[in-house]
């Protein structure tokens, strides 16, 4: 699939991603989808295909110079959580180690304006949970976010940042050095094609992408009116695990927080509360070659040898909620059992 063509797919308006994602899993090239989609819904810039195509060109070429990889919804290295979403970016740009994507994924958000508490516990989760061979995601705001890179960063762990803007942007400005030591030890990663400005309707469409990484987002102090309840919002709609750290009834910051716990969201004092409710495995446990490590498992049983499968096939095969297939295959992703082929793929080792 012309890289591009998923590109020029890219610059389209958000609201026909979900109708891009649809159609390409159906089989539709993405040149084919760029000249029916044009051609069906008239853009109103009176953009052409080749319009298009050139914008894309210069996009792939800024990329290479901001040091940016281009990551197509149809290769091996595109997270497979974040292609099963209903929306996923028909690229996804990363400006550093392409690594960090493979391993399981926390989100962390919370106030921009957080407490101390609220700090101090944002580093304290992230450095626990990259202990434990998680990577830990956030949104390189302000309070929360930057305290959770951080917390990863100082415990010698992998993080991602995702923007609102390109990725050869930082945005806020105070956070470039904090942006650039996450390009050399983790990455920061963006939907939006390099050079492209932190415009404010981007940051609550980019909150899908923070929850579509992730197996579970830790909610930690937020108001009745945050972003991070988009967020929690999102993930729930996506499948994924949503957790609250309860924070101080007396000061109002954490209302929000609050309400997801009163509607169900498990509690978080450590990390292995994170750990627990995604019955991730102990470390060392499950390792190929060892014993055990090939124990009849109903998703291994439906994935013959060398056969590539889709998540449809496999949901079908198995009769497992896709919600439970993505986090399983990922764990035996890690134990050597199987790996990921293009187009959210997965193949029996």
């Amino acid at each position: 699939m012309a890289l591009t063509d998923l590109v020029a797919l890219s610059l389209l308006p958000f609201n026909w991603w979900r109708q891009i994602a649809a159609r390409l899993r159906t089989g539709w090239s993405a040149a084919d989808l760029l000249e029916t989609l044009v051609l069906e819904r008239r853009l109103d810039t009176g953009a052409t295909p080749a319009d298009l195509r050139a914008s894309a060109a210069r996009a792939l070429a800024a990329a290479e110079l901001a040091g940016a990889a281009p990551i197509p919804w149809s290769g091996a290295e595109y997270p497979p959580l974040l292609a099963a979403i209903a929306d996923p970016p028909p690229v996804l740009w990363v400006a550093g180690c392409l690594d960090v994507l493979r391993p399981p994924a926390v989100a962390i958000v919370g106030s921009r304006a957080g407490s101390p508490y609220a700090l101090a516990v944002a580093e304290r989760l992230a450095a626990d949970l990259v202990s434990r061979g998680v990577v830990v995601v956030s949104g390189l705001a302000r309070g929360v976010d930057s305290a959770a890179h951080r917390g990863a960063l100082e415990a010698d762990g992998a993080t991602i940042g995702v923007l609102g803007c390109g990725v050869d942007l930082v945005y806020p400005s105070e956070h470039r050095a904090l942006a650039g030591e996450m390009r050399r030890r983790g990455a920061v990663v963006s939907e939006l094609v390099p050079g492209t400005p932190p415009l404010p309707h981007f940051f609550p469409l980019r909150n899908r992408i923070i929850s579509g990484l992730s197996r579970a987002i830790v909610v930690i102090e937020a108001g009745e009116k945050s972003g991070s309840l988009i967020t929690a919002r999102l993930a729930l709609e996506q499948g994924r695990d949503v957790l609250a750290v309860p924070g101080n009834v007396l000061n109002g910051r954490n209302r929000g927080g609050h309400a997801l716990l009163r509607d169900g969201a498990k509690v978080v004092e450590t990390a292995d509360d994170i750990l627990e409710e995604l019955n991730m495995p102990s470390p060392g446990a499950g390792i190929a070659g060892q014993p055990g490590a090939a124990a009849a498992d109903p998703l291994l049983a439906c994935l013959p040898a060398g056969e590539c499968c889709d998540l449809d096939a496999i949901v079908e095969r198995s009769g497992v909620t896709i919600e439970r297939v993505l986090p399983r295959l990922l764990d035996l992703e890690l134990r050597g059992l199987v790996r990921r082929a293009g187009g959210g793929r997965f193949v029996r080792i």
